[in-house]
């Protein structure tokens, strides 16, 4: 993908929804996967388990990035 490639927008996302898959957290996040699943473990983004499953609240990665600039802010 070479610099002047557009990608596609970003589905709606459905209003009910309460749970992220940790991709759909990276994705709104900006950043990789494995970068989300790394904030997962070091516990600076809250993720739950659902069965087998990880999941991120949708609100947490909001959170994240509040705490991010508060944090920032400080120093």
């Amino acid at each position: 993908m070479d610099e002047h490639t557009t990608l596609p927008l970003a589905p709606a996302e459905d209003p009910t929804l309460v749970l992220l898959k940790v991709e759909e957290a990276a994705r709104r996040l900006r950043i990789g996967r494995t970068t989300c699943f790394e904030l997962i473990r070091t516990g600076q983004l809250e993720s739950v388990m659902v069965g087998g499953l990880r999941r991120v609240p949708v609100d947490a990665p909001a959170a994240y990035v509040t705490r991010l600039r508060t944090a920032q802010r400080a120093a």
